[in-house]
């Protein structure tokens, strides 16, 4: 039988409280280094947001714009915008991106309630929007310098802005979700795993924040490129793509139509249903070439149209 008495114990919870003391007085970022050279481990850093990135040189310099918002739900139509982000930037046009601005963020309090399964998913309530109003003429000041705005899962973003600054249906728009190759670089595709990918955490589904994450996730150089997400990004925010629409398709070929990466429309995007894609320009004699083989058998007349950069993610396209 082992007895230990009560002043053993007390000894041993004395030893481990100055154990404990102890190691709040090293570096975590010691510990973190430590831990990074051990393979078992992998260390995530709080971001902590930069205002500088890059040097221009003699490259010449633009203004950009990063946009979020939070809503009561999905659909414009029926739901409203509870809190927007936005952050100026400017970038060369080689594909550099140079410097961060002074974010703008506010809560607004919707007409309607916010469901308990947003503010699960974003945090915010209806004690936090009581009262409180985005500054229209701040947004649009801050549009109104930018020669690109940015959203991650603009298709998303856009519908909502325009609404809140009409002056955003005439600037051209990229999307940090679908403009950069996520999963070539063996990422995944939300921003929250491309920041985790990049080594680094952030409060997700706060706009300010979300801005952020996103410049900085665009300022990273890629795994296996080496590229940064911007300069592939930068490459395709101005071209025109051309939506090919796949009109009166059989049935039967929905299978092949999904694995080509088509997509169904159910006349919320146009006003015919029907599956389509979009593609650029050099890709579009090939896309219909494969629809008439693969799919209609014949030579199909295949609907295409040009969709810019002004009317890309937006009701209009």
């Amino acid at each position: 039988m082992c007895i230990v008495s009560h002043r053993n114990i007390y000894v041993e919870l004395a030893r481990n409280e100055r154990r404990a003391s102890h190691m709040l007085d090293i570096d975590p970022e010691l510990v973190a280094t430590a831990l990074e050279r051990n393979g078992d481990y992998r260390v995530l850093r709080r971001h902590k947001p930069r205002r500088t990135f890059d040097t221009p040189g003699d490259a010449e310099v633009r203004k950009g714009l990063i946009i979020d918002l939070e809503t009561t739900g999905l659909d414009p139509t029926y739901h409203e915008i509870i809190e927007v982000g936005l952050l100026p930037f400017t970038y060369t046009v080689d594909g550099r991106l140079v410097a961060a601005g002074t974010p703008y963020g506010s809560f607004q309090q919707p007409f309607g309630v916010i469901l308990p399964e947003i503010t699960r998913l974003t945090g915010i309530d209806g004690a936090m929007v009581e009262g409180r109003m985005i500054d229209r003429a701040q947004v649009n000041s801050l549009v109104a310098e930018a020669d690109l705005v940015i959203a991650h899962n603009a298709n998303f973003d856009r519908k909502f802005a325009e609404d809140l600054c009409p002056a955003l249906a005439t600037k051209p728009w990229g999307c940090s979700l679908v403009q950069v190759p996520w999963a070539a670089e063996g990422m995944g595709s939300k921003l929250c795993y491309i920041a985790t990918d990049l080594g680094f955490i952030y409060s997700a589904h706060r706009a300010v924040d979300d801005c952020q994450a996103t410049l900085e996730c665009l300022a990273r150089r890629l795994p296996q490129s080496g590229r940064t997400g911007f300069s592939y990004l930068l490459e395709r925010a101005f071209e025109s793509v051309y939506r090919l629409k796949a009109v009166r398709a059989p049935f039967e070929a929905k299978d092949a139509l999904k694995a080509r990466r088509y997509r169904w429309d159910d006349g919320n995007v146009s006003k015919v249903r029907g599956w389509y894609k979009d593609v650029p320009a050099d890709e579009v004699a090939a896309e219909v070439g494969w629809l008439r083989l693969e799919i209609y058998r014949y030579e199909a007349d295949i609907p295409v149209t040009e969709i810019t950069p002004f009317d890309r993610f937006s009701n209009r396209s």
